[in-house]
């Protein structure tokens, strides 16, 4: 019972990741399902902020004084296994995104967006591992993908759902896991955007993760940091100079990020529910916010 349990949890994800912008964070993790797996997991998450990091500094409100920004999101994510040590994913999300105050963004002129926003595609492969005399063990691997828009959205502005680039992430994986079913996993990244609109910094992405599971449940507290390789700082004479509001997406964007997801299997070991949560701790020209995220995973074979 305790592996159909790990079958089915191979294919569980951050379903947290839209909450932080531009999805620059891989929904891949350092579990690798048997061959022929398949998982299909539609999820909803809500986020919200009344204070943003003006440069590095955190003051009330946002960028263009619109008050509480919420968004929701509703994304499908897709993984099939193609060999045991090599698998492709799939996500798309849907999102709203509008001013509490109904005020109305500088650039678009509304004070609610709507729409698709990124197509992303992975893959992910391992690459390497070992097992030790006490049970424990070790594995390397790698993922590498794309997203690109695929809705009609505007990419300035405060209201964005997007910045209208295509992203080539690549990462390396590292997963350590004890006989005791406890697990520390780290992922170290890059990420490549470029935009026919934005000058967009590319950056260094991170992040590092302790779970455990067993057949009755999963669950992990996970930290995920962005390192923008250039930008503007907002507030900045420079950042007026050179459009404001309508080149956001040219400023130099850090952030970390904690988050705590659960998984509950419901039926079968095939279906199962999710939860997360996830705030920021740190960031630079970033939104302090918080989500809540919900989830159904459906993972067969």
């Amino acid at each position: 019972m305790l592996h159909k349990f790990k079958r089915s949890l191979l294919g569980i994800t951050m379903f947290l990741c839209p909450f932080f912008t531009v999805f620059s964070q891989i929904p891949v993790n350092g579990f690798y399902p048997e061959k022929n797996t398949f998982t299909i997991a539609p999820s909803y998450s809500y986020k919200s902020y009344d204070q943003f990091y003006r440069g590095s500094t955190l003051s009330d409100g946002n960028p263009a004084g619109l008050g509480e920004i919420s968004s929701s999101i509703v994304s499908f994510y897709g993984q099939y296994a193609i060999l045991d040590w090599l698998s492709s994913t799939v996500t798309l999300p849907y999102i709203q995104v509008e001013s509490e105050d109904g005020a109305l963004d500088p650039v678009q002129q509304v004070a609610q967006v709507d729409g698709i926003q990124d197509l992303g595609m992975f893959m992910k492969a391992r690459v390497f591992e070992k097992s030790f005399k006490n049970a424990s063990r070790i594995t390397f691997g790698g993922a590498a993908g794309v997203t690109f828009p695929v809705g009609d959205y505007e990419g300035a502005g405060v209201l964005s759902l997007g910045n209208q680039a295509t992203t080539i992430n690549g990462s390396a994986i590292i997963q350590y896991s004890l006989p005791i079913n406890i697990f520390s996993e780290v992922q170290l990244g890059y990420s490549q955007r470029d935009s026919d609109y934005f000058d967009i910094p590319n950056a260094m992405l991170y992040s590092a993760k302790i779970g455990f599971y067993n057949k009755f449940l999963y669950l992990h507290a996970k930290l995920d940091i962005q390192d923008s390789m250039s930008g503007l700082d907002i507030g900045t004479p420079e950042f007026g100079e050179a459009g404001g509001a309508s080149i956001l997406p040219e400023t130099e964007v850090d952030y970390t990020n904690l988050s705590f997801d659960f998984y509950v299997p419901v039926y079968n070991h095939t279906l199962g529910v999710s939860a997360s949560y996830g705030t920021t701790i740190n960031g630079r020209n970033h939104s302090k916010e918080s989500g809540l995220a919900f989830g159904l995973v459906y993972t067969a074979k």
